[in-house]
């Protein structure tokens, strides 16, 4: 299991909220040069159906729902890492207080959702007495919490790209639809028609780019967050089978 000072540093503020920033940081750099040499204007002025834009102000809102999930489990981590700490350095007794669980020696455990499911453990080891200690469903709920909206991520990543391939097929209805109505022999009719497939191509061609790399990105993101907070669970079950478990089950009268 890790120990206070060691894998659980890892659970702190800084861990996935600097992973996003920096991942962030570097798509924003990727934008400002493609800005810059006047790619996106490019790609907004040949999008006649407007469908990049929304592609974009919808990464732009789930990128902002990463970044509060990310601090959300972020903050999570930190607390259990408190959590483990005052565990480690307590005399192998809790006690209830209200909500909250005294750790005799050490203090109070910090809020937060592992603090809150080490509480329902003590409160369940009291109510059954001497019988062995079960948490199998309890770590369910503690994981479907901590899951809490990630899942949203797959939603808007589906999204995206949807939304990408609803532009591939607008795009070639207008590059066909001229065809039907092509007279070969007037020049004029086939060079307007050539620019209305060309324009059709275009909105092919962008949307589709812009949903591919949209979803991507949001994937990217949300497979960060995942990976945080599997970690985070990961790292409640091994205290809370190794030391909290163990604690209750030898002394159960501790959690009064």
């Amino acid at each position: 299991m890790p120990t206070a000072s060691g894998d659980l540093d890892s659970f702190g503020d800084r861990g996935p909220l600097l992973r996003w920033l920096v991942f962030t940081g570097l798509w924003i750099f990727a934008f400002f040069l493609l800005w810059r040499f006047g790619l996106v204007r490019q790609m907004v002025a040949g999008d006649r159906t407007y469908l990049s834009p929304i592609i974009a102000l919808l990464y732009f809102a789930t990128s902002l729902h990463c970044l509060w999930r990310t601090i959300v489990i972020a903050r999570e981590g930190d607390a259990a890492r408190r959590t483990g700490a005052l565990i480690a350095s307590g005399s192998g007794r809790f006690d209830l207080d209200g909500d909250a669980v005294v750790v005799e020696g050490a203090g109070q455990l910090p809020t937060g959702l592992v603090a809150a499911h080490i509480r329902d453990l003590a409160v369940k080891a009291r109510l059954q007495g001497s019988r062995k200690l079960d948490q199998t469903l309890l770590l369910r709920g503690l994981a479907s919490r901590l899951r809490g909206s990630n899942q949203f991520g797959a939603f808007a990543s589906d999204t995206l790209m949807k939304l990408g391939l609803l532009g591939t097929i607008i795009g070639f209805i207008m590059m066909l639809a001229p065809i039907a109505g092509l007279d070969p022999s007037d020049r004029s009719t086939v060079r307007s028609s050539m620019n209305l497939m060309s324009d059709g191509m275009a909105v092919a061609m962008y949307t589709t780019l812009a949903g591919l790399v949209g979803s991507i990105l949001v994937r990217i993101q949300y497979y960060m967050l995942d990976d945080a907070t599997a970690k985070l669970f990961a790292f409640a079950v091994g205290l809370t089978e190794v030391r909290v478990v163990s604690i209750l089950e030898n002394r159960p009268e501790a959690a009064e």
